[in-house]
């Protein structure tokens, strides 16, 4: 395994249970860099649907994740010159961001990329591999979990408070469907690393969720 030249702090776990927020939220209290490999796999997928590459056509996919025209301005996904940070994150991309997760050369091609994010200070990774393929040495693991349905619930809450519409019966299938297709991949599956600390954020606050992770870098000795 490759050594950490600067501290780690990985959050794990499927759609919907708190990384996005929880990692920013670290960000702030550490000064770390922030790694959002959801965001990375979600611009793919809508690269690949912009360009009409299909989940079939490997190489095209590979070629598009080696040159991925994506980067990061704070909170924003820019893709080719274009802020997407929204239309990264519906439906559609979402389910085509899962499928092409699932593929084990294009999670080769990007893995290089990722592991680039570690610059000082530090980094907060927020993922699904995080932990256990990514950064196995982190000194700080995370794995965030929660009930299909609540967080259903919560993408529906989202939706409205953006104007849009949401079938709670056909959220919460699509999200049962990508976990089974994130835990039963054979490359990476979405699984706690075995050093992992699992939080169930289902009958959590966002508040109580952030606390208990920042006991965790207390006891780390990351924040002093």
């Amino acid at each position: 395994m490759d050594a950490l030249s600067h501290p780690v702090i990985a959050i794990d776990g499927p759609s919907g249970v708190g990384k996005g927020t929880l990692a920013q939220y670290l960000c702030c209290k550490t000064g770390f860099n922030l790694l959002d490999s959801g965001a990375i796999y979600r611009a793919l997928a809508f690269g690949a649907l912009k360009s009409n590459i299909s989940a079939e056509n490997l190489p095209g996919l590979v070629n598009l994740a080696e040159n991925l025209p994506v980067k990061f301005v704070d909170t924003s996904i820019i893709y080719e010159g274009e802020d997407v940070t929204s239309k990264v994150r519906n439906e559609e991309v979402a389910a085509a961001a899962s499928i092409v997760a699932a593929i084990p050369e294009v999670r080769a091609a990007l893995l290089k990329r990722q592991k680039g994010f570690a610059m000082a200070p530090g980094l907060v990774a927020d993922g699904r591999d995080m932990g256990t393929v990514v950064f196995p040495q982190a000194p700080v693991k995370i794995f965030l979990t929660a009930s299909a349905e609540v967080r259903a619930e919560r993408r529906v809450n989202q939706l409205k408070s953006q104007g849009v519409s949401a079938n709670i019966v056909q959220i919460t299938s699509d999200i049962m469907a990508r976990d089974e297709r994130d835990r039963t991949r054979t490359t990476s599956p979405l699984v706690p690393a075995s050093d992992s600390v699992i939080i169930d954020t289902s009958e959590l606050s966002i508040n109580q969720v952030c606390d208990k992770a920042i006991d965790l870098l207390w006891k780390a000795g990351i924040l002093k």
